[in-house]
């Protein structure tokens, strides 16, 4: 294996580089005229004009020579001469004449024949693309094929600005810092010579490499032990690169694994299966070590960028997590929910909830004896109690507001048991605060409560340091019945008492005066009936 010329052998590389421009300016219309020609020959057997066979036979003779022509420009070499450039510029002029004269010539002679035919419709028209197309290319042979443009300014499609421009391109310094990236590669051949081969180039670019002689040995190691790029034969006697690409891609941890073929099968089939299958690339034996060497880079600095971008997923997905983790603490987990969801303006009505508020009683006293650290530790406890039984009850705490206490059974999402849940949670709560007030050395502190049931409407306000909130003559009143409670007990509305019948006690306080609404019915909360 020899290295091929690089961009800096000017030479050389400009002389193929201005073929290969060339070819491609000739095989469009080439290609154009042999599809041409197919088609008709089709029309006219199908037709039974047997009589413009003959042209046609001709015209596939001259335009396959025509092709032999073109394609030779890829092989420099078959230019002769010291100077390829010119050589191939005046055998061009020269030898593609002919057969475009042939194709022109017996085209025409088709169309003549066949010329005033009510049947001819999109075969004429046919053998009018085809005659355009050789007619076109050759007024155009002469441009295409001179190099010697000299003493005019080059215009940006003249081949020899292309080239320059190509030139300059790769000439350019690499990026500084920049290398090749190097890895771990798996090399599986059942050839010998081939093993050793790879492994001694690869092992010279930087490489760590580990060899096999078959597939199933590969799959083996490859389940214990990570590789960074896999270099696969496709003919090998137990197990064919093909299925062993096929199996890799069906395992899960595999998958990610990227290969490239390497085979002296060069099909286009075989080149299409690997690529469909999976593999990253497919290169030929006998492989050239610039390409190979190029492909390998590719290969690798692919796959550290799809390393990159699933550690930054990975680290998106902690951080969205965290994040959301810290919004279910603000708000209910329906709305965080229709959050993620694009809703950006919530807020719902609800016909029957349960609100209950509560108070500490004696608490700013209290605070005023204690250490700043003390107080808010004591106050913690308390709340972060009264959280966890509302979690586990199904109560939705709604907020603090100092040392009173905010929650609603029956929001956001409906139940039809709410006036319980909060007859339940209110009395949890009596008994937690007496624990916490049981601690040695704690002052004593008592609860509050407040209880209505009633509609009302609940919904996110604010952008920043937004917060659920609920609204309406409900809170109000719920409000009134806890500021208006005595300690240790907890007093509901008449509308509390009625959904709790029949399966709870009450002592009835008659009519209390509650700030805006006047005398009211109020019973306090006993327990369970």
């Amino acid at each position: 294996m020899s290295d091929a010329a690089s961009p800096g052998d000017d030479g050389t590389f400009e002389q193929r580089a201005r073929l290969a421009l060339v070819w491609q300016d000739l095989v469009t219309p080439v290609r154009a005229i042999a599809g041409y020609q197919d088609l008709i020959l089709e029309q006219a057997r199908a037709r039974g004009l047997a009589e413009l066979l003959p042209y046609f036979e001709k015209v596939l003779v001259a335009a396959d020579a025509l092709g032999r022509l073109v394609g030779s420009l890829l092989d420099p070499a078959a230019a002769g001469g010291d100077d390829p450039l010119a050589s191939a510029q005046g055998r061009l002029r020269h030898d593609l004449r002919t057969p475009l004269n042939a194709i022109i010539g017996y085209s025409e002679m088709a169309l003549e024949d066949i010329a005033g035919r009510s049947d001819a419709g999109e075969l004429a028209s046919d053998i009018e693309r085809l005659l355009g197309e050789a007619r076109s290319l050759l007024d155009r042979l002469d441009a295409i094929v001179d190099f010697s443009r000299s003493g005019a300014a080059a215009s940006a499609e003249d081949p020899g600005h292309l080239v320059a421009g190509l030139l300059k391109t790769l000439r350019a310094e690499p990026e500084a810092g920049r290398a090749g990236e190097v890895g771990h590669i798996l090399v599986v051949d059942d050839n010998e010579s081939n093993r050793d081969l790879l492994e001694r180039r690869l092992v010279h670019e930087g490489h760590t490499v580990v060899t096999v002689d078959s597939g199933r040995k590969a799959l083996d190691l490859l389940r214990m032990e990570d590789f960074d790029l896999v270099l696969l034969d496709l003919v090998m006697a137990d197990m064919n690169g093909l299925e062993t690409l096929q199996a890799m891609k069906a395992d899960e941890r595999l998958h990610g694994v990227p290969v490239i073929m390497i085979s002296g099968l060069s099909e286009t089939e075989a080149v299409m299966r690997c690529i469909e299958a999976g593999a990253e690339d497919y290169l030929p034996k006998p492989f050239n070590i610039v390409l190979l060497r190029a492909r390998i880079n590719a290969s690798l600095e692919r796959m550290r960028w799809r390393q990159r971008e699933q550690r930054y997923l990975a680290e998106l997905k902690v951080e969205k997590e965290k994040s959301e983790a810290l919004l279910r603490n603000i708000l209910p987990a329906p709305i965080v929910r229709r959050l993620n969801d694009g809703e950006t303006t919530i807020a719902d009505g609800f016909p029957a909830v349960s609100i209950l508020f509560a108070d500490l009683v004696g608490f700013t006293p209290v605070a005023a004896r204690m250490s700043p650290e003390r107080l808010v530790d004591r106050l913690n406890d308390i709340v972060t109690a009264f959280d966890e039984l509302a979690l586990r009850l199904g109560v939705e705490k709604i907020k603090t507001i100092g040392d009173a206490y905010m929650a609603v059974a029956g929001l956001p999402e409906p139940r039809d048991d709410h006036a319980d849940a909060i007859a339940r949670f209110a009395m949890a709560m009596m008994a937690a605060l007496e624990e916490n007030n049981a601690v040695d050395g704690a002052p004593a502190f008592q609860l509050r409560v407040g209880i209505h049931t009633g509609p009302v409407v609940a919904g996110i306000i604010g952008h920043h340091k937004f917060i659920y909130d609920v609204w309406g003559d409900t809170v109000n009143v719920a409000s009134r019945l806890e500021s208006s409670s005595t300690p240790g007990r907890i007093q509901v509305s008449e509308p509390t008492r009625d959904a709790l019948a029949g399966r709870y006690r009450f002592e009835s306080r008659g009519l209390v005066d509650l700030k805006g609404r006047g005398p009211t019915p109020s019973f306090f909360l006993l327990g369970p009936g």
